[in-house]
């Protein structure tokens, strides 16, 4: 049966029993050693078979699916090799180290699309090249991050939150001052995201500020109240808590929502929580780099990817919030409407997106090396 007839249900049954990759690599995916993907991708040529042809893509970890990977190469004859990052920061840092010759397609967040957008490392996007935009969500279609979408397109949507272990943890945590009113009994078992802006500005939040605070002072008051609860960290971690959360080692772990709802599927006892001070409420974009060694393969990717029924299919597979209507209209009832996924209007209300901080990135960047080094 072709790959294009795979079905909703049949992406939940194999989505249910799959684990997310806990050890990711550069050869998670790949048959080939990414350094060489350059190489590759300048050989490939018009003459050349679709089968012939590679797309590089640089991606967050938990949004590579072998069955996503399967039905593009099966609907289009282009193969896949994806390399995986656990932050913004990774991810530019290797592309302005020469990166962005190797890869066609990078999945920024928002503040970092407008922070890449302003050093010229993003192609603008040829709105001809592009079907199926319509279907994307009206708030995406003109973000404060990149106006009229020139450089991006929305891949994905959501919170930072609170994820514990509901057999060590009783009480449900509401807000990010849990973590410090509880410190001494959750000394060694408490993990924060690998992330500056996400982690100080959480801090700075808890404390009644923005995430995009630019005020010295408050960033420096972040910094010392994230100091006072360095010693109760088991460290900071994006992804490689899971094990211990689930087995118990770690009570709670801040981290993204495509986590916090993919995680409880198969492990009950641990739950999500949006906390109710606000969080950052992100989205992930696909974005073609300036130096893009095969920027149509991006193009088809992308255009695969706007399709109604591969948005869904990914919703479901990798338990993230489309901002794609017609893949929303897809889904199922029971998944429209869990909270964690797709928060209400309230439980978002004291949230807001990571923004570029001009100048002040140097002191978030100075406070978070001495806070990690502490």
């Amino acid at each position: 049966m072709p790959k294009s007839h795979f079905s909703l249900d049949q992406a939940l049954r194999s989505a249910a029993s799959r684990r997310r990759f806990l050890q990711l690599s550069a050869a998670a995916f790949s048959t080939v050693a990414l350094a060489n993907c350059a190489q590759t991708g300048s050989q490939t040529t018009d003459s050349a078979s679709a089968s012939d042809k590679t797309l590089y893509l640089y991606t967050w970890g938990d949004y590579s699916s072998e069955a996503l990977y399967q039905q593009f190469q099966e609907q289009t004859g282009i193969k896949i090799v994806a390399d995986v990052y656990d932050s913004n920061e990774t991810m530019l840092a290797k592309l302005q180290a020469g990166g962005g010759d190797q890869y066609s397609l990078i999945y920024p967040s928002d503040y970092m699309v407008r922070q890449m957008i302003d050093s010229n490392l993003l192609l603008k996007l040829d709105p001809a090249k592009l079907e199926g935009f319509e279907n994307v969500m009206e708030r995406w279609k003109d973000p404060v991050y990149d106006p009229q979408a020139a450089h991006s397109v929305p891949f994905n949507w959501g919170t930072t939150g609170l994820l514990y272990n509901t057999k060590l943890i009783s009480a449900e945590p509401e807000d990010w001052n849990f973590l410090w009113d509880n410190q001494e009994e959750l000394a060694g078992k408490i993990t924060l995201v690998d992330d500056v802006r996400e982690t100080m500005g959480m801090v700075l939040k808890s404390m009644g500020h923005s995430y995009n605070s630019t005020d010295p002072a408050q960033i420096e008051a972040a910094y010392q109240k994230l100091l006072k609860l360095k010693p109760s960290l088991a460290g900071f971690k994006t992804y490689g808590f899971e094990d211990q959360l689930i087995g118990g080692d770690l009570a709670i772990s801040m981290t993204y929502s495509a986590l916090g709802n993919q995680l409880p599927m198969d492990n009950p006892h641990l739950k999500y929580v949006i906390p109710k001070s606000g969080t950052s409420v992100w989205t992930d974009t696909m974005t073609i780099p300036a130096k893009a060694p095969d920027p149509d393969l991006a193009y088809a990717w992308i255009n695969f990817m706007l399709k109604s029924e591969n948005a869904a299919l990914a919703a479901q597979e990798l338990k993230l919030g489309t901002p794609n209507q017609a893949a929303f209209e897809l889904l199922p009832p029971e998944i429209q409407s869990k909270k964690t996924l797709y928060p209400t209007a309230e439980m978002l209300k004291n949230g807001e997106g990571i923004q570029p901080v001009g100048k002040a990135l140097d002191l978030f960047d100075k406070y978070w090396t001495e806070a990690k080094s502490a």
